[in-house]
């Protein structure tokens, strides 16, 4: 039986975070979250909060939370933060500069979530409509000094903890200008990896590791076809990562926000 779980909604790349279902300062003494979800909308910022509420056939789901507030991830080099910097801030605490990717304003790589949590026993999942090795999953297992190294962060994936994963990005692990295969490493490192379809296996154990590379880069819009790929990639990360006891961290991002603005279903 689940304990309780925090959602926490960010938004990357901006000065701005949307927190929810924190438990008041009195029940924190009684209770800690076993497991933790990670909401990120990639260029959500309060134009597009607020386009939800006012535009929107049916209410928002923001007006469930119970707490909102503003955190600050701004970059170290620019007025405007980037993904990368903001992502490397959600995931490892530090501030770094645009591009960077899970390294501090040095370059000096530093411990992220996904990492600290894994040495812990708790297990690990990433979803995005991205590329799985785009600057804000990517700064949830890799290290490298810039975002467009998408190989060299396909490369460190295989040597992570990450036990779910489900995104884009199949050409960065094939078809590679080194000449790697890291779709065949992956298989031999014993994930279950499918490049065809969300599917869910019959028996999907808390053993095994599972990873959905679906399109070559980043996933279809949804104006394209993309369908409920977020929602059912998700439910089929927690349905798997919810078998650990020792509880789990799921990062889900919804990628492509600030690709096509407020006009569409992201």
């Amino acid at each position: 039986m689940l304990k309780r779980i925090i959602t926490i909604t960010l938004a990357a790349g901006l000065v701005a975070g949307l927190i929810s279902c924190t438990p008041p300062a009195s029940q924190q003494a009684r209770s800690k979250a076993k497991n933790v979800i990670l909401l990120i909308g990639d260029g959500m910022g309060l134009a597009q909060v607020s386009t939800a509420f006012y535009f929107n056939d049916a209410p928002t789901n923001f007006t469930r939370f119970k707490h909102v507030g503003l955190i600050r991830t701004s970059s170290s080099s620019h007025k405007i933060t980037d993904s990368a910097a903001g992502a490397t801030a959600f995931s490892t605490g530090k501030k770094s500069y645009n591009g960077a990717i899970g390294v501090d304003a040095d370059t000096l790589p530093q411990p992220n979530l996904v990492e600290i949590l894994s040495q812990h026993e708790k297990s690990t999942g990433l979803v995005a409509t991205s590329s799985i090795t785009h600057a804000t999953p990517a700064c949830f297992y890799a290290h490298v000094p810039s975002r467009n190294m998408h190989e060299a962060i396909a490369s460190q994936l295989v040597d992570s903890e990450v036990d779910f994963f489900a995104g884009g990005g199949l050409s960065f692990f094939m078809n590679r200008k080194d000449g790697a295969n890291y779709l065949d490493t992956l298989l031999h490192l014993d994930y279950v990896i499918d490049t065809t379809a969300l599917k869910r296996p019959e028996d999907m154990c808390i053993e095994c590791r599972y990873g959905y590379l679906l399109a070559a880069d980043g996933m279809p819009r949804m104006l394209d076809g993309r369908q409920d790929f977020l929602p059912d990639a998700t439910r089929m990360a927690i349905d798997y990562l919810k078998q650990d006891p020792q509880g789990f961290f799921l990062m889900v991002e919804g990628s492509q926000i600030d690709w096509g603005g407020a006009c569409q279903r992201f």
